[in-house]
């Protein structure tokens, strides 16, 4: 009960933070005329027009240009943006519920049957993590639903751990799919997955359509978001910050968890970082840092699905964070090398670079941390132990 309070309190949140970047997004930027400009503009304005023209008498001051209200310079109409933005995020996340429901429908409850069945061991567990989101398209979900069968003692906590290393590795094949630029056939998805999905006779095919729809709906609102961040371009404020996000990693990696917070998808973050390198935004470490970033924020909601759970249940949330926030400061320190390692792997661009950087990072941090994981196990029930009212046999599922 507590836990669904939180995140309904989280979603009220972010709806607000949205809706007011909507409101204050036409004053970005705004400049105020002084009077003396304002004088100006009314001697420009009647004065004829053959003297408007006329070039400026020696040691006479050319007016400057009238400043457009709202932060209208370059082109840039911000209130369009900021609609157009939220509608392109809104297509995408819907396009991504869509997709993980037409997944779970087909094929819940034999997930449910994988994580029980081949987490036997560190390595299986893994590799089941990491199919498991990658069909869901999200390792919160994941996760949270291995945190409740943790908790109905169907999955021990030491076998959880090697799930939450894979669903860590599946979120980066989310990104290696976005960083394909097919938008432009996403309509075809589109009219493909509603037909199946309405003309559709069984469950399968209905399911099937779903996760067209929700393909095409996805990589639609991505397209979307592409275009309605076109004028930034040319703006020279949103440049230098992006180019400031590239020259200090810490900054982009906090922009990156802070944006995972509010709109509560770690791969909507990153599936947006790509899109502005695709659209010539951001470069390469800007991207990197973001991503970084992301992986932060998304274990908010395994710490709040953990809330009024067994300890063991506790403990897999506590290691997803501290394994999120050691690799996270691995990564910030070494940048460099994560960027030059994601530009030998195959593919151009700095799209490709960023769903590259993702997959390079996530698949270092598992290898660097899965050798340890017994003794992790251990520490973690030293520093959260039991309670004092639950027995001490062996945990389910845990080897005799």
């Amino acid at each position: 009960m507590i836990s669904r309070v939180f995140r309904w309190t989280k979603g009220l949140l972010s709806c607000a933070l949205l809706l007011i970047c909507a409101l204050v997004a036409p004053f970005f930027g705004e400049e105020r005329a002084s009077p003396i400009s304002a004088v100006a503009r009314a001697q420009s304005v009647a004065a004829p027009p053959e003297s408007r023209t006329a070039s400026p008498r020696p040691g006479a001051t050319a007016a400057s240009p009238a400043p457009r209200k709202g932060g209208e310079e370059n082109g840039l109409k911000p209130f369009k943006l900021a609609m157009g933005l939220i509608a392109g995020l809104a297509l995408f996340l819907y396009g991504v519920e869509q997709m993980a429901r037409g997944f779970q429908a087909a094929a819940g409850d034999r997930i449910k049957d994988w994580l029980t069945r081949f987490t036997k061991n560190r390595f299986a567990a893994a590799g089941t993590g990491m199919v498991a989101t990658t069909l869901l398209d999200s390792s919160s979900v994941t996760i949270i639903l291995l945190i409740t069968l943790i908790h109905a003692g169907l999955i021990s906590f030491t076998n959880s751990l090697g799930v939450v290393l894979g669903a860590n590795i599946g979120t980066a094949v989310g990104s290696q799919l976005i960083a394909f630029e097919i938008h432009e056939y996403a309509p075809l998805a589109l009219a493909a997955g509603v037909l199946l999905h309405l003309a559709g006779r069984s469950d399968r095919a209905k399911n099937a359509g779903l996760i067209l729809f929700g393909l095409g709906l996805l990589f639609f609102g991505l397209g979307y978001l592409g275009d309605a961040m076109e004028p930034l371009k040319e703006y020279k404020p949103f440049t230098d910050l992006m180019a400031r996000l590239g020259k200090t990693p810490l900054l982009g990696a906090l922009a990156g968890c802070l944006f995972t917070l509010v709109i509560q998808s770690s791969s909507a973050t990153v599936g947006i970082a790509i899109t502005m390198a695709q659209s010539g935004l951001i470069d390469l470490p800007a991207g990197v840092a973001i991503m970084l970033g992301a992986e932060i924020g998304t274990v908010s909601d395994t710490l709040l699905a953990s809330i009024g759970r067994s300890r063991e249940a506790v403990r897999t949330a506590v290691f997803h964070l501290l394994f999120n926030l050691v690799t996270v400061s691995l990564g910030l320190l070494l940048v460099g090398p994560l960027t030059r390692a994601a530009q030998m792997l195959p593919g151009s661009g700095v799209a490709r670079d960023i769903a590259n950087a993702h997959l390079t990072f996530n698949v270092l941090g598992v290898a660097l941390v899965i050798g340890f994981l017994p003794w992790i196990a251990r520490a973690l029930e030293r520093v959260i132990p039991p309670k004092p009212d639950q027995t001490g046999g062996p945990e389910p599922g845990a080897d005799p």
